[in-house]
């Protein structure tokens, strides 16, 4: 994993953390494909950061004409005591849609 994926990553962690308490007003945009994803990669969690945080597995993304793999990350819920629901790909009208990851309570 190369050093701009582990910035991203952890800029993705912290502004999670500090937006954990608003309200994104427009919804995620749907992302479909044509074939089916690959199967998912085994991946081995780092050491957590602190008790708060919770492993969010990577998945595969559409990406123009082809998958990407999206590594997996350490997240602060954004409400305590809530856990994380992960993503996935649903078979749709002949193809594939995304179906966001969310934060619920257990």
């Amino acid at each position: 994993m190369g050093a701009d994926t582990k910035r991203r990553m952890l800029l993705v962690g912290l502004v999670s953390g500090l937006l954990g308490g608003c309200v994104v007003a427009e919804p995620a945009p749907i992302v479909t494909a044509a074939p089916p994803p690959p199967p998912v990669q085994v991946e081995v969690a780092p050491p957590s950061p602190g008790p708060a945080y919770i492993w969010v597995a990577g998945h595969w993304a559409w990406r123009r004409r082809g998958y990407v793999w999206v590594p997996g990350y350490w997240a602060v819920p954004q409400t305590p005591g809530y856990v994380w629901a992960p993503g996935h790909w649903a078979p749709r009208g002949g193809g594939f849609v995304w179906i966001e990851g969310r934060w619920h309570a257990r």
